[in-house]
Formats: structure tokens, C-alpha cells, sequence
């Protein structure tokens, strides 16, 4: 592998912001902060992960569009939702250089968008179950340092799904079905991921409960990657969501809402990216494949060979290149590391002879295949490949995590990485584990196979509840 240009990831602050731009990812540079410009490269990368997410939503769930302003009188209603979002707000207040008669809000996320059109679309119980969803963008007025995919002003890709349900009990079901959609999601890509209840004070505004994926980056620091929220009838009272039930009586409807964000491919990147680029699993690399012919005497009929393959391969549908530049070998297989394809195909006059090509894909490995075999081989070594990032990428997430016993032990570890610590349950003693600590309660651990025997960190009390810290983004 040619020697990187990038910094090392162990600088993961500056090779992140480095691979973006290298990677041509994002262009950082336009004129508002925390708003970003998305290269031709990196919005077909985005357009391929959320069409993994249509792919997983399509089968029972409805896409469609909701308006991006939303009536202050309309975004007011929910008064705990709006705390949790009054800081962040963008406000139109002209239309024109007349003055509006009602402000809007650029839509933070969508629920006050959403609701009163769920008000007039549900009536009956035959209307229920209601699953729909959009990917829109969000805006919203970050005041912290911001990071590009990370944390933005403007979030350009927010997939957000809304169901109504009859009972709170059906409700509290699709949470978990769209907890399992995420989890293949992130399988699909690659990415491990610790699943985990949100203590009171940091779930959804206006929900019962929230529970979030979250991620460990490079540094240890966690990302929270998606979220999934029970709200059960708090939002139906406020919109007057109702429906008649099979006894002609009228009942508030149940809710949940469900999110993911363009921080999937922060992760993507981060996660899986090293010294020498971007590395991206084979469900979504925007090039699969990259056939480099080896050029020197015979070079058209070198050419002839390789645009068969490219053919032939693009036919069994795979997103295939191939780069007939004169670049020397050496730089082409750096330029196409850097990009991340997940396979590499490398010809020349002699392999044609032998009726062979080299096959080298993202992580080193290089074997020879006979050119008769190169699809079946090509799409072995895919699945291979995928498989073995998943366990790289687990590998690392298990070997930043570490149950804790005490409040030291619990600081220095989320330094690096997650602790686990026994935790009452008790808001008190969570906020006490955070100060004490200097670091986030991400909650409790959910969907876990064990279950915890233990005292609280704090106040010692015998406990079977504990709770997961880190240093977020």
C-alpha cells in the first residue's frame, strides 16, 4: 500500500477533517458555519446508505414530504418539546420586507409539522397502524463548536419516521421493530453499535422513553447514531389525534418517532477509514470495483481486456471503474485507497498471457484469479471483506469498553472508551455519577443479555440497573 499523505488517525481530530476533504466527501468552505457542501463523490456514498435505509423502511413503512416552515402557533402547542428546542430555533419573519403575521420555524425536526395532518389523516381504528417517513433536511441554530456531519446547523440527510398506533403496548412494539431496522442498518455497514435507554433528563423531549445507538470513535469518544422514542399519547393530546375504536368510542392515539442522521457516514468514515483513506463496506462504496491495467508494451490490447471486465462485471451488477490514466501504477492505486474501493483489479500484458488478474482489496489482501473465475471470486471476497471489517470494527468497540467499580476507576476509563457502573436509577445519584466522573450517563443498557448484579457507585444500594458513561460528540 502506497505511504499516506493523511495524517495519522491516531490524530483523529485532524485526519478526520483531512479525509473529508481528500476523500472528497464534503467541501467545508461555504460561507455558513456549521452548513457544508456535499461532493459529487460524497453524495453518491449518502445517496447509496440511504437507499440501504429505504430499502429496510419500504416494506411496511410509506415515504413521503412534509413542509419545511412550520406556523409558530403550531410549533408553540407542545410545551416540553419546545423547551427542549427553543435555543436551537431559526425563525422566518419576513416575507419579503414585509413582516409575517405568524413567525415560522425551520423545521428542528417534525413533529409539530407532522401531527396536525395526522389530526385530520387518522379517524378510525381502520386507519391505524400509520407508518410514514421522510429524509428531509433539518436546521438548527448549534452554538457549540461545530463538526462537519457531526454536528451542523444544517443536517441535509435526516431520515425521520412517525407511527400512530391504537395502544401504547403496539406503540412500544415498533420501537423495538425500528430498533431492530437500525440494527441491520449498521450490520449492512458494518458499524457495532451499544444500544441504550436515555436517563430522564436526556430523552426526547415530549416522549415516555428514548433509546439510542451510539458508536465509539477513533478517540474513544462515543457518537449517538440514531434514536428511537415511545411518546405515547403526549403528542395525540395536543393535536388532538384520536380515533374510533372498535366499540364507536373515541381514544387518544399512541405514538413513536425514530431518527437517523448524515452522522451514519460520519461514523462510516470514522469507524472504518485508517492511515491510507476512506474504507467503505461494499453495500455502498459509489465504486465497487477498480479494474487499474498495468500499461506498457500491448497497451490497446491491455485496454481491450480491461473494458471487457469493467463490461462483464457491470452486467452482474456492480458499480465498476476503470482508470486509463497515465498516472504511474504506484499513484493509482493510492488515489483509489484514498477512496476507499473495496476492490481493486490489476492487469497487465503478462496476466492477460496467463489468463489471470490480481485481485486486491481495501485491507491488503491480494490473491490471483484466474479471469474465468472473477466474478464468483469478486463477490466471495466482498462478503469476506465485509465480515472481516465487522470484526475489526466489534474488536475495537469491545476493547473501549470495561465494567468499573468505582468512580475513579469509572474517570479514567471514560478518558478512552464506555464504562459500566451500577447505578439506583435515581436522577440524584445519575447527575452526581456525571459531575463526579466528567462524563455522560448514556443510559442504561437495552436489549442487553445479561442481566447486572451490583450497588450503585454512588449511594451503594444493591441494584440490577446499571449505567453506560462516555465522552460524547
Amino acid at each position: 500500500m502506497t505511504e499516506s499523505k493523511l495524517p495519522k488517525k491516531e490524530n483523529f481530530s485532524e485526519w478526520y477533517h483531512e479525509l473529508l476533504k481528500a476523500g472528497e466527501i464534503i467541501d467545508v468552505r461555504y460561507p455558513v458555519k456549521g452548513m457544508c457542501v456535499w461532493y459529487p463523490s460524497g453524495f453518491a456514498l449518502k445517496r447509496n446508505v440511504y437507499d440501504l435505509m429505504r430499502e429496510l423502511l419500504d416494506p411496511d413503512h410509506q415515504e413521503t414530504q412534509f413542509p419545511l416552515l412550520i406556523p409558530e402557533t403550531e410549533f408553540m402547542k407542545e410545551a416540553e418539546h419546545i423547551k427542549g428546542f427553543e435555543e436551537e430555533v431559526y425563525w422566518v419573519t419576513h416575507g419579503g420586507t414585509s413582516p409575517l403575521d405568524i413567525k415560522l420555524a425551520l423545521r428542528p425536526t417534525s413533529e409539530t409539522a407532522i401531527y396536525p395532518i395526522f389530526k385530520l389523516w387518522v379517524r378510525s381504528h381502520a386507519d391505524l397502524p400509520l407508518k410514514i417517513y421522510q429524509i428531509v433536511n433539518t436546521f438548527r441554530y448549534e452554538t457549540k463548536h461545530t463538526r462537519p456531519l457531526i454536528r451542523l446547523r444544517e443536517i441535509t440527510s435526516f431520515k425521520e419516521a412517525h407511527t400512530v398506533h391504537a395502544s401504547w403496548e403496539e406503540a412500544a412494539e415498533q420501537v423495538e421493530a425500528a430498533l431492530t431496522i437500525y440494527a441491520e442498518f449498521y450490520r449492512r455497514l458494518a458499524i457495532p453499535f451499544l444500544f441504550a435507554k436515555r436517563p430522564s433528563w436526556d430523552k426526547f423531549p415530549g416522549s415516555d422513553y428514548s433509546i439510542a445507538l451510539d458508536t465509539v470513535m477513533p478517540d474513544g469518544r462515543t457518537l449517538q447514531i440514531g434514536t428511537a422514542h415511545l411518546l405515547g399519547t403526549n403528542f395525540a393530546t395536543t393535536y388532538d389525534i384520536t380515533f374510533e375504536n372498535e366499540a364507536g368510542e373515541q381514544e387518544f392515539a399512541n405514538q413513536t418517532c425514530y431518527g437517523v442522521s448524515e452522522r451514519c457516514i460520519a461514523a462510516l468514515i470514522s469507524v472504518h477509514g485508517d492511515d491510507g483513506g476512506l474504507v467503505l463496506p461494499w453495500s455502498v462504496a459509489p465504486v465497487q470495483v477498480v479494474v487499474v491495467p498495468i500499461l506498457f508494451k500491448e497497451k490497446e490490447a491491455t485496454l481491450e481486456v480491461c473494458r471487457n471486465i469493467k463490461a462483464e462485471l457491470a452486467a452482474a451488477g456492480m458499480r465498476v471503474a476503470i482508470d486509463e490514466s497515465d498516472e504511474r501504477p504506484g499513484a493509482k492505486f493510492y488515489k483509489w485507497e484514498l477512496k476507499g474501493v473495496p476492490i481493486r483489479i490489476e492487469i497487465g500484458p503478462r496476466d492477460i498471457k496467463n489468463g489471470v488478474a490480481v485481485l486486491a482489496r481495501r485491507d491488503g489482501k491480494k490473491l490471483t484469479v484466474p479471469l474465468d473465475d472473477l466474478k464468483e471470486t469478486i463477490e466471495d471476497e466482498a462478503a469476506d471483506l465485509h465480515q472481516a471489517m465487522l470484526a475489526k470494527a466489534q474488536a475495537f468497540l469491545d476493547s473501549k469498553f470495561k465494567d468499573c467499580q468505582t468512580l475513579e476507576e469509572a474517570r479514567e476509563q471514560t478518558q478512552a472508551g464506555v464504562a459500566q457502573v451500577g447505578w439506583c436509577g435515581s436522577e440524584e445519584c445519575g447527575h452526581r455519577i456525571e459531575d463526579e466522573v466528567g462524563a455522560a450517563v448514556l443510559g442504561e443498557p437495552w436489549r442487553s443479555e445479561e442481566t447486572y448484579q451490583g450497588s450503585c457507585i454512588v449511594c451503594g444500594a444493591n441494584t440490577e440497573k446499571c449505567a453506560l458513561l462516555a465522552r460524547q460528540y
